[in-house]
């Protein structure tokens, strides 16, 4: 299954504005965290883990899934949420920890859920995968339609969860497709001292389901290969497990020094960034024009502007509403 123009476009629609978008954050996590950089200040205050360079990973995918369809993605969730359709200025809001955010402020960029489209993520490895396994599960036994996707990083898969998720999937043949982000880091330790396999997706093959490895960080060979596992997820056929090679252009969380990257890695990746392969692409096969660039650039940017723009004009919630909505 190859996409079409119009798919493409799509896709890179969504690299542009999650790129944009975690550019736009970047300079705003920053504000008052200087001269000395302390998390606890700025408008923006916490942990941020930027996913530039991982926007493949979300567009392949999602490009074909449904509202109905469910998602749990990692603590680096912003491009697969813009993917997915998540509300952009209330996730916006969320991560500025303003009252009109997704969670009221409550959750931050880390605990981003937005039911309308069915999307979730969580700060905890691999946790996701478990609720996408109980949600497959859910449309199973309830005959209804919708495929579930666990979007975990390459680290993930040395837990426990993964292993008890992929084992259930199989055994129960349900709908969901896991999706391995492999960017090489968990945080600051490589995959190649921390897991015994230099594949994920061989793992596969000992639970009973496909295994796809799709290198080059390609938003086109992810969509295909992603549109035949989802394809077979919704024939009734069961789980599939895809790894992408994907790379992060940033560090593990905003003030991540990186030196534990070997010398001229990260200038590497920069020159192998996918979203100008992807505008290269659209030109050379899609006659793609300056002025089709121009208008994208322009909508994608204004977008972005007018959520950051909601966000920092929102309230904060008020003290009092600390306790609310504790127990549910």
């Amino acid at each position: 299954m190859k996409p079409s123009r119009a798919q493409k476009v799509w896709m890179y629609e969504q690299m542009l504005t999650s790129r944009y978008f975690e550019e736009c954050i970047e300079k705003i996590y920053m504000e008052g965290k200087s001269p000395a950089f302390n998390m606890a200040k700025g408008p923006i205050p916490g942990e941020m883990h930027l996913s530039n360079g991982q926007e493949p990973c979300a567009v392949g995918v999602c490009a074909h899934l449904k509202p109905e369809d469910i998602v749990t993605s990692t603590h680096r969730p912003h491009h697969v949420a813009i993917a997915k359709g998540v509300d952009l200025d209330r996730m916006t809001a969320e991560i500025f920890g303003k009252k009109s955010g997704l969670s009221g402020g409550r959750g931050g960029h880390m605990h981003i859920f937005d039911p309308a489209v069915n999307f979730s993520c969580s700060g905890i490895i691999a946790q996701g995968m478990g609720p996408a396994v109980g949600a497959a599960l859910s449309r199973k036994l309830q005959g209804l339609e919708g495929v579930a996707v666990a979007y975990i990083g390459e680290g993930a898969a040395n837990q426990g969860a993964f292993h008890e998720t992929l084992n259930l999937a199989a055994v129960w043949k349900l709908p969901v497709i896991f999706v391995i982000e492999d960017n090489a880091w968990g945080i600051s330790v490589s995959k190649q001292t921390s897991t015994a396999i230099e594949r994920n997706d061989r793992r596969a093959a000992a639970y009973n389901m496909p295994g796809h490895y799709i290198p080059g960080n390609n938003p086109l060979s992810t969509f295909e290969i992603a549109g035949e596992a989802i394809n077979r997820a919704r024939l009734g056929e069961g789980p599939s497990l895809i790894e992408i090679e994907t790379a992060r252009l940033a560090g593990h969380f905003m003030g991540d020094a990186e030196g534990y990257r070997p010398e001229g890695e990260k200038e590497a990746l920069f020159k192998r960034d996918p979203i100008p392969l992807m505008k290269q692409h659209l030109e050379e096969a899609e006659s793609w024009s300056d002025a089709e660039e121009a208008a994208l650039q322009s909508s994608t940017q204004a977008r972005v502007d007018a959520a950051i723009r909601f966000a920092r004009e929102s309230a904060y919630p008020a003290p009092e509403e600390a306790m609310e909505k504790v127990f549910v």
